[in-house]
């Protein structure tokens, strides 16, 4: 029996929306296998720290300003990720955007940025990505997804809408990029406490009772979506394509 590896050593990756939570948890971890990595955020100040994570896990780190709401700005920056790293063999499509508020009082300027961001940003970057992943002989792409993605939570609609697009995107790009030895798979983070859900925690009462219908009886915290990034991006994945693992603490499976 061949030992699976998770050693990412000499893997050159990118990370969007890395600044902080749950990007930067990944991007971290990837380093720490083995990995160089490049982050994004709108603001490249805001990724010292990420970057000083990577550095100490004694890894290459390349921070650079991202909107992927922007077309131009996916392909532009992907390339510049590639040019500089000297290639690209991983993508983490993190970059995220959520708005909460009733269905009847949403407006199209919400709608568009969200959508634009959660699922025409991913697609663009994974594009971008996957063009110069195809010349290099493959590669290993992993979306964040939701729990929005199998479920339906109100005051969501626009992010649900745009994860659940995420989810059949991962599926569609996995069965059309199998050939250039792509695999395209997807995380579905449970209740982690971060920047943007932070409203959600603010409330004693809500905390309560998802804490009730979690049944490990706690929230995702920092360590717990990182290796399973290792593994969709490793070998010990190369079997895997066209899924998405959640990562909830067991909410899905006990609803």
């Amino acid at each position: 029996m061949t030992r699976p590896t998770f050693d990412l050593t000499g893997r050159l990756a990118l990370v969007t929306g890395a600044s902080r939570g749950i990007g930067q948890s990944i991007a971290v971890a990837l380093a720490e296998a083995g990995a160089d990595v490049a982050v994004t955020a709108r603001k490249v100040e805001n990724l010292a720290e990420t970057v000083a994570l990577v550095e100490k896990a004694g890894r290459r780190g390349i921070a650079l300003a991202q909107d992927v709401s922007d077309v131009e700005s996916c392909r532009s920056v992907t390339a510049a990720v590639a040019d500089q790293l000297g290639g690209l063999d991983i993508l983490v499509n993190n970059a995220g955007f959520e708005n909460v508020q009733p269905s009847l009082d949403l407006d199209e300027a919400i709608w568009d940025t969200i959508l634009s961001i959660n699922l025409k940003g991913a697609f663009f970057c994974a594009q971008a990505a996957g063009r110069i992943m195809a010349t290099r002989g493959g590669g290993a792409m992993v979306n964040l997804c939701s729990l929005t993605s199998y479920v339906g939570v109100p005051t969501a609609v626009p992010y649900g809408a745009s994860k659940s697009g995420l989810l059949g995107m991962t599926r569609a790009l996995a069965t059309e990029w199998a050939p250039h030895r792509i695999r395209v798979n997807a995380i579905a983070p449970g209740y982690f406490r971060t920047a943007m859900t932070e409203v959600f925690y603010r409330d004693e009462d809500w905390q309560s009772r998802m804490l009730a219908r979690i049944p490990q009886g706690r929230f995702g915290g920092e360590g717990d979506i990182g290796g399973v990034a290792v593994f969709l991006c490793s070998e010990a994945a190369a079997y895997v394509t066209g899924h998405c693992i959640p990562v909830d603490g067991g909410y899905l499976s006990s609803i």
